[in-house]
């Protein structure tokens, strides 16, 4: 019995069999890893020219309809000096109806105010039987 258990025992033990794959994987993730913060870069990079670009397309539509906006507001202007220059009789005979009709309305019942104590929520309120 002695003799089978010797044999066991004097084969040499391997420490160290997966140190060269851990250290592959390890160069192969940190070169993966190198890769992903270049390319991140490039996305960054880009994005960052396409919001200028943006904001500059977007000042320059402002500023177009800021002139559209003075544009129209000038040729309402100068259409009103116009009419001022020169009321129509229509015109005249729509003013007269304008400050007849102010005349004959009446002001409608003042409302009472109320304390806060004497409000009451009409859509809480209890319906018992």
């Amino acid at each position: 019995m002695n003799v089978a258990i010797e044999a066991v025992a004097v084969g040499p033990k391997k420490k160290h069999t997966m140190l060269p794959l851990l250290f592959v994987l390890f160069l192969v993730s940190y070169g993966l890893m190198a890769m992903l913060v270049v390319e991140q870069g490039k996305t960054i990079d880009s994005q960052r020219i396409l919001i200028r670009q943006l904001f500059t397309d977007s000042t320059e539509l402002s500023h177009m309809k800021g002139k559209a906006f003075q544009k129209q507001r000038e040729e309402a202007q100068a259409k009103s000096h116009a009419q001022v220059q020169a009321p129509s009789s229509q015109d005249k005979h729509e003013d007269v109806k304008k400050e007849e009709a102010g005349k004959v309305r009446k002001p409608g019942p003042r409302k009472h105010s109320q304390d806060a104590s004497e409000v009451v929520d009409e859509r809480r309120s209890l319906v018992s039987i």
